[in-house]
């Protein structure tokens, strides 16, 4: 009778390890990531499959486009702006340094493809154009401020539209984890763009910088970044079946760190997925 409750207590231990990760996690099973943080979510369900640091403040880098692109395509949908609007190149767009969609100054560019410039190639310039475009940066940004807001972003600041370095501009992975969710849920087409792989104007063709595209088939989306000061970040999603994760890794030391922590944080998300629906 005693060997028999104590093979029942056992099952029960093993089942509640499956079905809920964390307890995976508590157990070691799940190394911690090489990352100063990061967060992963099952989109379906909204559960938190894993979780290191993931409120420590840290600089935004070009996820902050991620914000942007939430304001433009929000604009299009209430009909506020189109796609094929012209937006003219200021000097200050064309002047902007660091990743660039090499606009210039004076060119009429359309929306649509200034979007795809900040998702695809991140480009700095194309973000204070469509800044410019939708009442100017100072405005745009306390635009960025109020959404996240909304989104229940409470540990997030934004001080341009690009994520430039910038005194007092932070977020955390949990924050962007919530921008993230928020964006891919209104604008699931989004993500036509943010797959693109390879973008091409003004005859000049840039790759995007979220290797997983080329490396993980079921991966769609969705921004990358990096800093000096914070490293190098990245927000992405993957769907497997019916099943999407939403992952945030902030602070590697490179890109190939980055790709890497971030492939085996979704690999173990899909599982830990599989494994609650079999113990279910």
């Amino acid at each position: 009778m005693i060997f028999r409750k104590l093979a029942v207590l056992v099952c029960i231990a093993v089942l509640s390890m499956l079905i809920d990760p964390l307890c995976g996690k508590a157990a070691g099973a799940f190394p911690a990531l090489k990352a100063k943080s990061a967060i992963l979510m099952n989109m379906n369900s909204g559960a938190i499959l894993y979780s290191q640091d993931a409120d420590r403040r840290i600089q935004p880098a070009s996820i902050t486009k991620v914000l942007s692109l939430y304001l433009v395509h929000e604009a299009v949908s209430e009909e506020r702006a189109r796609m094929d609007d012209l937006v003219k190149v200021s000097r200050k767009a064309w002047r902007t340094g660091g990743s660039r969609m090499y606009i210039r100054e004076g060119w009429k560019v359309p929306l649509e493809d200034l979007v795809k410039g900040m998702a695809v190639v991140s480009g700095n310039d194309a973000c204070v154009a469509v800044a410019e475009h939708f009442g100017g940066v100072e405005l745009f940004v306390q635009e960025m401020n109020r959404k996240a807001r909304e989104i229940g972003m409470t540990s997030s600041h934004f001080v341009n539209p690009n994520g430039l370095p910038a005194k007092g501009q932070f977020t955390t992975a949990r924050d962007v984890l919530k921008l993230s969710k928020a964006y891919l849920t209104r604008f699931p087409e989004s993500l036509s763009i943010h797959s693109m792989r390879y973008f091409t104007y003004g005859h000049v063709t840039q790759r995007n910088h979220n290797r997983l595209l080329q490396k993980c088939e079921d991966v769609d989306g969705l921004k990358t970044g990096y800093v000096r000061a914070a490293g190098y970040h990245i927000v992405a999603t993957a769907k497997r079946g019916e099943t999407r994760l939403i992952a945030v890794v902030m602070g590697t030391k490179n890109p190939r760190i980055r790709t890497v922590e971030t492939r085996r944080l979704l690999d173990e998300g899909f599982r830990m997925v599989g494994s609650t629906k079999i113990a279910a």
